[in-house]
C-alpha cells in the first residue's frame, strides 16, 4: 500500500513539474511576441556583469534617466518626456541590469552592484559630469553612487524616493530561503511568472502606479509585461534579491555627506510621501523638494506634462 502511495506521489509530482515547465515555456515564447521594447536607436554598453541597453538622444548638457528598480521596468518609463528634455540636453536612458533589454544574469543583485553600474556608465559612456533623474527604488543606489564619486554627478532629481526605514532592512535566513526558492529552475520560474502575470501587473498600475485608473493604458501594461519576461523570465533573479533585501542599504550617512544639489519630487497621492521627504531633509537640510498632484508612483507616465514643468525649472 505504501509503495502505491509513493508511486502516485511521484507521478503527481512529475506531472506537476511538467505542467509548470510547459507554462513557463509558453510564457517565454509568447511574452515578447509584440517586440515592443526593441528600438532602432539603442546601443549596448559591454559592462563587466552583462550587456547594458541604453539610448542617447539630443544635444546639450548630459542628463541620465534611471528607471525604477523592478524586473518589469525599463526605459519605457521615460518615453513621454525624452523628446522634450532632448531639446536642451543629451539624454541618456538605460535598462538596469536584470531589467528590460539588458542582460539578466543569475547573480545576487546588490545595492553596490548598481552603484558600480551607474558610476561605470557615466565614466565610460557619458564621460563627463552628468545630471541624473532617478525614480523610486533606484534612488538609494543613485545617492550612494553620488556619495562615492561625487565628481560624476551634477544635480540629482529623485521622484518618489524610497523610505529610509525600509532601506535599513537586511537579509535573514527566512528571506534567503525565499530567494533560493525563486532562483530555482522550474518552481521559482513558475512562481515568478505568476507574480508577474499580466493581471497582476495591471493591478499594480491601477492600485500603486497610477492615481487615476482611466489613465492606465493597455500599451503600458504590455511594455511592463514584456520587460518582465524577456530572457526566459530571468528577471526572477533580480526579484529574489529585492525581496531578500540585498538591494537595500542604509543611506543616511551618505545623505548627510552629499554636497551635490538634490531635489526630491513627491506625489501627493502617495501615502506617507510627505513624511519620507521630510526625513531626507532632516538629514540634509540643503535638499529641496516639491510635490506633484494627480499622480502616484510613476508621474513620468501618468502626468508627464506636470512633471516636465517641475524638471525644466530645476534643470
Amino acid at each position: 500500500m505504501k509503495k502505491k502511495h509513493i508511486r502516485n506521489f511521484l507521478i503527481l509530482t512529475t506531472l506537476t513539474a511538467i505542467g509548470m515547465h510547459s507554462i513557463n515555456k509558453a510564457i517565454s515564447i509568447t511574452s515578447p511576441m509584440k517586440n515592443l521594447l526593441k528600438k532602432e536607436n539603442g546601443n549596448f554598453y559591454n559592462w563587466r556583469y552583462g550587456n547594458i541597453y541604453y539610448t542617447k538622444n539630443g544635444k546639450g548638457s548630459p542628463l541620465l534617466l534611471i528607471h525604477d528598480l523592478n524586473p518589469a521596468s525599463s526605459d519605457y518609463e521615460w518615453h513621454k518626456i525624452i523628446k522634450h528634455l532632448a531639446k536642451k540636453h543629451t539624454v541618456y536612458t538605460l535598462d538596469l541590469l536584470g531589467c528590460g533589454q539588458s542582460d539578466k544574469p543569475n547573480i545576487t543583485y546588490s545595492n553596490f552592484l548598481y552603484v558600480q553600474l551607474i558610476t561605470d556608465f557615466i565614466n565610460h559612456v557619458i564621460r563627463t559630469t552628468t545630471d541624473v533623474i532617478t525614480t523610486g527604488e533606484s534612488s538609494s543606489f543613485t545617492l550612494m553612487a553620488c556619495n562615492m564619486e561625487s565628481d560624476c554627478f551634477g544635480k540629482i532629481i529623485v521622484i518618489n524616493p524610497s523610505d529610509l526605514s525600509e532601506l535599513c532592512k537586511t537579509p535573514n535566513k527566512q528571506k534567503n530561503a525565499l530567494k533560493y526558492l525563486i532562483d530555482s529552475p522550474i518552481i521559482g520560474t513558475f512562481l515568478y511568472n505568476m507574480l508577474y502575470c499580466r493581471k497582476n501587473i495591471e493591478n499594480k498600475f491601477y492600485n500603486e502606479f497610477y492615481s487615476s485608473k482611466h489613465m492606465v493604458s493597455a500599451t503600458a501594461i504590455d511594455y511592463f509585461y514584456e520587460s518582465a519576461h524577456l530572457e526566459q523570465s530571468n528577471g526572477k533573479y533580480l526579484l529574489s534579491s529585492i525581496i531578500s533585501n540585498y538591494t537595500n542599504i542604509n543611506i543616511i550617512h551618505a545623505l548627510k555627506k552629499i554636497k551635490n544639489d538634490i531635489y526630491l519630487i513627491g506625489s501627493i497621492e502617495m501615502e506617507g510621501m510627505q513624511y519620507i521627504i521630510d526625513s531626507y531633509i532632516s538629514y540634509n537640510p540643503a535638499i529641496d523638494s516639491s510635490f506633484i498632484t494627480g499622480a502616484k508612483y510613476l508621474p513620468q507616465l501618468e502626468t508627464a506634462d506636470k512633471l516636465l514643468q517641475i524638471i525644466t525649472d530645476l534643470l
